[in-house]
């Protein structure tokens, strides 16, 4: 686990830029995947129902969702077009939908990201190559969409998660890419959390210690170690 914890950092740009800025990355080893299951819908439906109970009318309401809206105005991505990752599943909740199961682990991640209106991404560790850094983009930084289309490359002055061999998350936490994306056979994954301003440490570790939790009733021999950024 050493070497996996170790391959994580921040540049003293966005810290500079967002001083509230923080994040947790769970790394796990030994996972049991899988496709969605039983388990894991029953999660989806879950947080759905807690998210509904809240009684918010727009996820953008939430102060966690208010924060990540403004930095992304403030690097020059609207968040009407391009909305972090927890409000995009949210704002899905809100309208009536249901949350999309995709696999066992996407949809545990997901699941945490909505009950605690917190961005969540999850990667195969396993596809990392080198360090994962989080920076602002020069616009030369190539992204592999999981889509099928064409590659492409971050706008200038775009925050995005990358490693030595491109982009893994677009706009913070807006849109993951192909290369390491989680499927059913990942057994080594690292699942990073964002957190701004409104969302403390306390909030921020509640949806750390969720995710772990689900993670360990599935797999009951993974290891676990969690870096703060």
């Amino acid at each position: 686990m050493t070497a996996l914890v170790d391959r994580f950092a921040v540049d003293p740009e966005v810290h500079a830029r967002w001083p509230d800025y923080r994040a947790h990355v769970l790394c796990a080893e030994g996972l049991a995947g899988g496709p969605s299951d039983d388990a894991s819908r029953e999660l989806l439906a879950e947080a759905a129902a807690s998210l509904r109970a809240r009684g918010l009318q727009r996820a953008a309401d939430h102060p966690h969702i208010a924060a990540w809206r403004a930095a992304f105005s403030a690097f020059g991505s609207k968040p009407s077009r391009y909305p972090c990752s927890a409000e995009a599943l949210a704002a899905r909740v809100l309208k009536g939908g249901e949350l999309p199961a995709i696999n066992r682990l996407v949809d545990a991640y997901n699941a945490v990201s909505v009950a605690h209106l917190i961005p969540v991404g999850g990667e195969d560790a396993s596809a990392l190559e080198g360090t994962l850094r989080l920076i602002v983009a020069t616009g030369d930084e190539p992204f592999d969409p999981r889509d099928g289309t064409e590659p492409e490359a971050a706008d200038p002055g775009e925050v995005v998660w990358r490693d030595d061999a491109g982009i893994t998350c677009r706009r913070w936490n807006w849109r993951q890419g192909r290369r390491t994306q989680i499927g059913d056979a990942t057994t080594s994954a690292f699942f990073v959390f964002d957190a701004l301003g409104p969302c403390d440490d306390d909030a921020l570790r509640a949806a750390v210690d969720a995710l772990r939790g689900h993670l360990a009733t599935w797999s009951p021999d993974a290891r676990f170690d969690v870096v703060e950024l």
